[in-house]
């Protein structure tokens, strides 16, 4: 009996501190207050490179060009990589006035290699700043100038608010994934910069260094390359911090395939990473008495709200049938308080973050799109996706 309890305590706590630090992060959201990022610096100063890694992106590319060339000074330098492409990708890039390098390796494919491929090429003539967008992603405004003089001025990788939106907006699916992308992308990392914590990097919209993001390892065909890439930085005290006041906008794939791919590429890397990183992240941290390290990691063990709902759920089930024969009240306490933590926290992120984007009764049926995808989490363990694929977005 002591056994059993023991170990039913142990799997509630597995899931009770991620919850915890979620909810940590969606209360502290609501303290965040707009910081001074840029010192007295001038950005003509700042010599720059703006850095897009590309796979097949013609039908994207030119109005990420077009969002980003009005904000470079003359001296600053536009880099496509034109990564394995067999369309017209890198001549749309060079006709509107980017640099072009096209890289062939169709054994190592990934987003890594063409990051150090394009750096390996912007060594040349190296900048002081490298900021990384997306080939599918528009930029707001003056994003390269603050997040240049940010990085500067914290002498530290900075990542700008990314948000994904949905061109179908009478999708139910589409507005419960993109509130739950924006829970991730913006009121977590809020939480965390409120209490001069880092956030995880998000793929787009960074800002390095290049005295930093020359020394760490890219060259790697990882599915979740932005965040390994964050981890490493930590590990070399240059952990990444956030900045909300500027933006990388992107859209959600229309088609089911599409979504498929991309989401499971996503959750099955973060989910590889929380195995693979999270462990020995928290041990150096603990060494080394890195809170801005330790604080990393405890993000990184947040997965996907999805996974975090089913789990809170499955446990509560599980421990009221084991109830019914074996009496453990304080059990089912203890895995019903971690429940309505979790559904606290995901009201309050929707109160004051989410409401533009879907509504109480639409958020009602999210529990409905965790379940649906309960095959994705399943597939993670019998056949998880370890390679880079490109989401088509046409």
């Amino acid at each position: 009996m002591f056994f059993i309890n023991f170990l039913i305590f142990l799997l509630i706590s597995a899931v009770a501190i991620p919850v915890t630090v979620f909810f940590v992060q969606v209360v502290a959201s609501l303290l965040y207050k707009k910081k001074d990022h840029q010192g007295s610096l001038s950005f003509e100063t700042l010599s720059v490179a703006v850095l897009i890694p590309a796979h097949d992106e013609s039908l994207n590319i030119s109005d990420t060009i077009s969002s980003i060339l009005p904000q470079l000074k003359i001296t600053d330098q536009l880099l496509v990589v034109a990564d394995n492409c067999k369309d017209d990708t890198a001549f749309i890039a060079n006709s509107l006035g980017a640099q072009v390098v096209e890289r062939t390796n169709t054994s190592q494919r990934g987003k890594g290699y063409a990051l150090d491929f394009g750096l390996q090429a912007l060594g040349n003539k190296p900048p002081q700043i490298v900021i990384i967008i997306d080939a599918d992603c528009v930029i707001s405004e003056n994003l390269i100038k603050r997040l240049s003089l940010a990085c500067n001025f914290h002498q530290a990788p900075i990542q700008a608010l990314y948000l994904m939106g949905s061109t179908n907006m009478t999708s139910l699916k589409s507005r419960v994934a993109e509130f739950a992308w924006l829970v991730k992308n913006k009121v977590r990392p809020l939480g965390f910069a409120a209490l001069g914590l880092p956030c995880q990097l998000m793929g787009t919209g960074m800002a390095f260094l290049w005295s930093d993001i020359v020394n760490i390892p890219m060259a790697n065909g990882h599915i979740a390359e932005d965040m390994l890439l964050g981890v490493n930085l930590s590990r070399a005290n240059k952990s990444p911090l956030f900045l909300p006041d500027v933006q990388v906008s992107s859209q959600f794939p229309n088609s089911q395939p599409a979504e498929t791919t991309q989401r499971t590429r996503w959750e099955h890397g973060h989910m590889s990473l929380i195995l693979s990183e999270a462990p020995a992240l928290f041990i150096e941290s603990i060494k080394k008495r890195n809170l801005k390290m330790l604080g990393l990691a405890l993000d990184l063990i947040v997965p996907p709200l999805a996974v975090l709902a089913l789990s809170t759920t499955l446990l509560f089930v599980l421990i009221l049938g084991f109830h019914f024969f074996l009496p453990m009240n304080w059990l089912v306490f203890y895995i019903t308080f971690i429940q309505l933590i979790l559904i606290s926290s995901v009201m309050l992120a929707w109160l004051f973050f989410g409401r533009q984007v879907i509504s109480l009764k639409q958020l009602c049926y999210a529990p409905i799109y965790a379940l649906n995808k309960i095959p994705l989490y399943i597939k993670f363990f019998i056949d998880r996706q370890v390679e880079w694929v490109r989401s088509k977005r046409d």
